[in-house]
Parts: structure tokens; C-alpha cells; sequence
């Protein structure tokens, strides 16, 4: 086990543990944790999530979370509704009041343009672009991960890497030190793994 300091963030969502076995199996120590001091002195935070965003943040603000996590100036790696919190806001509850999220990154998510394709978007889809990233060390267009969401971030200025399922989406964005992956990196096999070791490894 390496000796820095990771950290998965208790937004009080399921699927933290899924989340944690699959950093240690790549070798890392990581603690799950609501902790404001021990989220601040992490070397790398993970922010998982699964389920809608207006529970996500009702957790979030209750535990004092907000300020936190905005402020946060170490690698912050979000995984699914993780990476929606991440953005300005979300119309997951209703599109005529999208929910406000934490504003790390500068786009809105909103309802997945399916196209006649069923929702939620669940499976196995590849990538159709990718930016130079060091996250995304080892990792090509058309590889295969695992989605299970029914809304999206557009493709913006953020955008790392997209994906299509009847309209195309963003499947990785980033700004600074935050990043977040629509699809599960726990949930993807051995690329997934590569993904998570390469944020680990920044």
C-alpha cells in the first residue's frame, strides 16, 4: 500500500464500497470519509455517486460539505452522478428548476438526447473522441465503459472525451483540478482500472 493520503467522499450515496475495493486492488490505501479536515489534507479525492442529484446535495449541504469541496485545490476525480455534481447545475428533478450543483466546472447537465434509444443509458459504449490528458494516459478511442446515467453534460470547452447513444455526449470533462467521468471506472474492467491508477499516480 502506498503511504499518500486518498480519500472517497460520504455524500451518504450508495456504491462508496464498490468504489473503494476497486482503489485497493490496484495497491492504494483510501479512506471513506465526510471528514472536512482529513477531505482538505487528502492527496487525491474521489467523488462517487450514484442516484439523483437534489438527494446528492441535500446530503452534501446538510453535511457542510459545500465550501469544501469547492475549494479544493488538490486532483479530484468524479465518478457518474459524482461527475454531475461537479457541474453548474441539473434538470434531473424538473427542467423547469434545475437543481444546483457545485459549479466546479462550467457546464450544465441535463436530460440525454436519446433519440428513441431507451433511457437510462446502461451498458457498455465506447468513446469517439479523446483530449490529451494524464488521466487518460493509455486510453483510446473506442475502448469500451460501463454507463448507467439518463442525463449528460453537453460537449463543451470541458470536454475530455465523448460518447454517442443517439446524440453525443460528454463522457469525460475536467477544468483545473477537477475531473469527472460519466461512465463507472470501478465498474469498467481493466481500463477503468487504468484510468483510476492514472489519477492516483498525478
Amino acid at each position: 500500500m502506498t503511504t499518500a493520503l486518498n480519500v472517497i467522499v460520504d455524500t451518504g450515496c450508495a456504491n462508496l464500497s464498490s468504489v473503494k475495493f476497486a482503489i485497493e486492488r490496484l495497491g492504494f490505501s483510501v479512506t471513506i470519509t465526510d471528514d472536512i479536515e482529513q477531505i482538505k489534507a487528502a492527496d487525491k479525492v474521489v467523488f462517487p455517486g450514484v442516484g439523483s442529484a437534489k438527494h446528492a446535495m441535500a446530503n452534501i449541504i446538510e453535511k457542510g460539505l459545500v465550501e469544501t469541496l469547492q475549494g479544493l485545490t488538490q486532483p479530484v476525480l468524479g465518478f457518474c452522478l459524482g461527475m454531475q455534481l461537479m457541474t453548474e447545475s441539473s434538470t434531473e428533478g424538473s427542467k423547469e428548476s434545475a437543481e444546483t450543483c457545485l459549479g466546479m466546472i462550467p457546464t450544465k447537465v441535463a436530460s440525454l438526447e436519446a433519440q428513441g434509444n431507451r433511457l437510462p443509458h446502461m451498458g457498455w459504449n465506447t468513446l469517439t473522441t479523446i483530449a490529451e490528458h494524464p488521466v487518460l494516459k493509455g486510453i483510446s478511442v473506442d475502448d469500451y465503459f460501463y454507463f448507467v446515467h439518463s442525463f449528460a453534460a453537453p460537449i463543451s470547452e470541458y470536454t475530455l472525451a465523448s460518447c454517442e447513444y443517439g446524440s453525443e455526449f460528454s463522457a469525460i470533462i475536467g477544468k483545473d483540478n477537477f475531473i469527472g467521468c460519466q461512465f463507472h471506472p470501478e465498474r469498467s474492467g481493466a481500463l477503468g482500472s487504468k484510468i483510476i491508477k492514472n489519477f492516483l499516480n498525478l
